[in-house]
């Protein structure tokens, strides 16, 4: 069973949250709280395997949330919610260490899949976060988007073709126990193979890793039915 936190500030969308997460079997929502402050609290208390984090809320918004349950509560991890207009924050966030980002008017199964991914030790990126990550980096001073793209590309030949196969199913959305199944090699081999990838990328976390995926055109969305 994978034990759940909602945070939002408006209560129908938490509602809606629930409504969705509740049509899995699997997944118990087990607290959920208005506000960044509450959040981190009932993460305390229940020790949820995920805790979704609205990015803005008042008193303490997600980002500062996510950095308190990293800090009290490092096992339970994070997906942000967020909508577009809200780079600057999703940048602060992937920084931050956000296992996940999902966008709120996206579709039911997309939170699914990623509350399970994020659940199993993977990351995800809803496409169109992940789209939005790029050209917002591109828009900023970080470099066009074609040379964007070039560098990562670039980055990503420079990794080893075993690398390059792991990185591409990271982006997609699958822990290191679907890739070890996928590759058909041990669990601890996909680990060292992260680490490697994560080192030679220069990036801090699978998600920062995910970005780069996007960015050089390896990484594909991971199928809702996953």
């Amino acid at each position: 069973m994978i034990r759940v936190l909602i945070a939002d500030d408006e209560p129908m969308i938490r509602a809606g949250l629930r409504a969705v997460l509740t049509t899995d079997s699997d997944i118990d929502v087990v607290a959920e709280a208005g506000d960044g402050h509450d959040a981190v609290e009932l993460a305390r208390r229940h020790r949820p395997a995920v805790a979704v984090l609205d990015i803005r809320m008042p008193g303490m918004n997600g980002i500062e949330a996510m950095a308190e349950l990293r800090r009290t509560v490092p096992a339970t991890r994070v997906i942000i919610l967020t909508t577009f207009g809200e780079d600057d924050y999703i940048l602060q966030a992937l920084g931050g260490g956000a296992a996940g980002f999902l966008i709120k008017s996206g579709e039911p199964e997309e939170l699914i899949a990623g509350l399970r991914a994020v659940a199993d030790g993977g990351a995800y990126l809803s496409p169109k976060v992940a789209a939005r990550v790029v050209a917002h980096l591109a828009a900023t001073g970080a470099g066009t988007l074609a040379a964007r793209r070039s560098s990562a590309r670039a980055r990503v030949d420079a990794l080893t073709a075993r690398e390059r196969e792991v990185l591409a199913l990271l982006g997609s959305g699958l822990s290191n126990g679907q890739i070890a199944r996928r590759l058909h090699v041990v669990e601890g081999t996909v680990k060292a193979h992260v680490s490697s990838i994560l080192a030679r990328l220069g990036v801090g976390n699978r998600a920062a890793a995910a970005v780069v995926a996007y960015e050089a055109g390896i990484a594909v969305p991971r199928p809702a039915q996953q």
